[in-house]
């Protein structure tokens, strides 16, 4: 079977290095279809999930925003954080969206919206892949 080889980092630690048969990136454009050959690439990457096929298994990660690096038979994905499902704080993910939800809905002026979509993106990200176990 042809493969490639998948990095996932944090500033913190190597998450994930193994041979993997296809990925499924959040771009900042949309999902990011990945499988041996792809074209070269580099591109933003948003809070979601990624997921990714390995010995034919399918595993999920929620993670924050980053970037992807595409270059011959190797994928790198750098993000600001990484999360397993059985990482996953359901209670605080819950809490989380709950305030990002608040801040959306009752803007003040000094609102960030930008950090506010992201912080409601990583939390719906979270919960997913949590529930995904």
């Amino acid at each position: 079977m042809i493969t490639f080889l998948l990095e996932v980092a944090t500033p913190e630690k190597l998450v994930v290095r193994n041979d993997a048969t296809e990925a499924q990136i959040p771009g900042s454009e949309g999902m990011l279809g990945i499988m041996p050959g792809h074209a070269p690439l580099i591109s933003e990457i948003e809070a979601g999930e990624l997921t990714y096929t390995m010995d034919g298994k399918r595993h999920v990660l929620a993670i924050a925003k980053g970037w992807v690096e595409v270059t011959g038979n190797k994928v790198r994905v750098l993000v600001d954080s990484c999360e397993a499902p059985d990482q996953i704080d359901m209670a605080r993910a819950e809490t989380a969206l709950k305030r990002a939800n608040e801040r959306l809905l009752s803007p003040k002026q000094d609102l960030d919206l930008a950090r506010a979509l992201n912080a409601a993106k990583r939390a719906q990200a979270r919960l997913a892949v949590a529930r995904d176990k």
